[in-house]
C-alpha cells in the first residue's frame, strides 16, 4: 500500500479583530514591508486596543489613555 502524498494547500487565514479584516502585510524584494491598510488606521486601532507598558507606571496614564491631555505651562 502506497502512502498518500500530501498536497500543498493554502494555509488558513488567522482570526483577526473585526476592524482589521482584510489586512495583509508582505515583504517586497527590497525587504520593505508593504500593507494594504494605511499606517494611520493601524496606529489608531493599536492606541484604542493595546495598553502601553511603558506608560502604565505613570500617574496620569488613565487620562492619557482616554485622550485628555494636561495643559502645559
Amino acid at each position: 500500500m502506497a502512502k498518500k502524498k500530501k498536497t500543498k494547500t493554502e494555509t488558513p487565514k488567522p482570526r483577526v479583530h473585526q476592524e482589521l479584516r482584510g489586512f495583509e502585510v508582505s515583504i517586497d524584494s527590497f525587504g520593505e514591508l508593504t500593507s494594504n491598510m494605511p499606517i494611520e488606521k493601524i496606529n489608531a486601532f493599536l492606541n484604542e486596543n493595546v495598553d502601553d507598558k511603558k506608560l502604565a507606571e505613570r500617574t496620569d496614564y488613565e487620562s492619557l489613555k482616554s485622550g485628555k491631555k494636561k495643559k502645559s505651562k
